[in-house]
């Protein structure tokens, strides 16, 4: 039991991890500049991973501790262990918010590996599949009635406004963006020996150029989010990562959106989640 629980805690970390250390990442913190941010760091990001590595831990032996009922009943619990985390990371950030978005996003991941622990390989579409059920209707449950409240986070808001259904309706879907636009382009970049930095930054483009980054359509607009898709698949189409013409192309996305301050916040949570997915199924198969 420890054993998993080491290893599902701290491949939750390591990918946090590798992702703010990716470099270079358009508009985002990474090891050369902060992105389109004025209040966080590449040690900030550092120093919130390293709070949040036992509340991962926490999550995945919960998951174990229920195995013998329904995954659906872990939502409640998990959800519990979750603000405790929020708590560790605004401590450990002076009140920054850098991983709110992926407790969630990789918290439901780690209850459902915990949970399928020593029943079932820890596959990506068995953890996908098993976090769909856990998190059937929640969309419906928490923002099918939000006319009528008067307070509502920047993801209801964004329900409201645009009717994004952001990170609840990704894991929702068993990580559908994931499944069928990063985690095929991230497994066939490391199976051909690309460098991890290099393959990272790939799957980002790719997920920046396929998907409606909510945090882009909350700092801006749609079309803001439409033009950064756009400029993602330019950038793909000279080969990104894979060609120097391309390498200087991410270069120059990265400046441009920094200078018109668009940080696709929600597509860096799913390239964490992308490599967490990857490297559960190397370490325990």
């Amino acid at each position: 039991m420890m054993e998993i629980v080491h290893t599902i805690g701290a491949t939750a970390m390591e990918s946090m991890l590798f992702e703010v250390a990716s470099t270079p990442k358009p508009g985002l913190v990474d090891r050369r500049n902060c992105g389109a941010h004025h209040d966080m760091d590449y040690f900030t990001f550092m120093s919130s991973a390293a709070a949040l590595h036992a509340s991962f831990a926490a999550m995945a032996a919960l998951g174990i501790e229920r195995n013998s009922g329904p995954v659906a009943d872990l939502l409640g619990p998990l959800r519990e262990i979750g603000r405790e985390a929020e708590r560790k990371m605004f401590a450990a950030t002076g009140n920054v918010n850098t991983h709110k978005g992926m407790i969630f996003t990789m918290g439901i991941l780690c209850a459902c590996a915990g949970w399928a622990g020593g029943k079932l390989p820890l596959q990506s579409e068995t953890l996908c599949a098993l976090a769909a059920e856990m998190c059937r209707g929640l969309c419906n449950r928490e923002l099918g009635g939000l006319a009528e409240q008067e307070t509502r986070t920047k993801g209801e808001r964004m329900y409201l406004q645009y009717g994004c259904r952001g990170v609840r309706g990704e894991v929702e879907s068993g990580y559908e963006t994931i499944r069928k636009v990063s985690l095929p382009v991230y497994r066939k970049l490391r199976t051909r020996g690309l460098a991890i930095n290099d393959a990272l930054i790939q799957t980002l483009l790719h997920l920046i150029a396929k998907t409606q980054d909510t945090n882009i359509v909350s700092r801006h607009d749609p079309e803001t989010a439409a033009y950064a898709r756009q400029y993602a698949q330019q950038v793909l189409a000279q080969g990104g990562m894979l060609t120097p013409e391309g390498r200087v192309a991410v270069d120059a996305m990265d400046e441009e959106f920094i200078r018109r301050w668009i940080s696709p916040g929600g597509c860096a949570d799913l390239l964490a989640v992308t490599h967490f997915l990857y490297t559960i199924e190397e370490r325990t198969s």
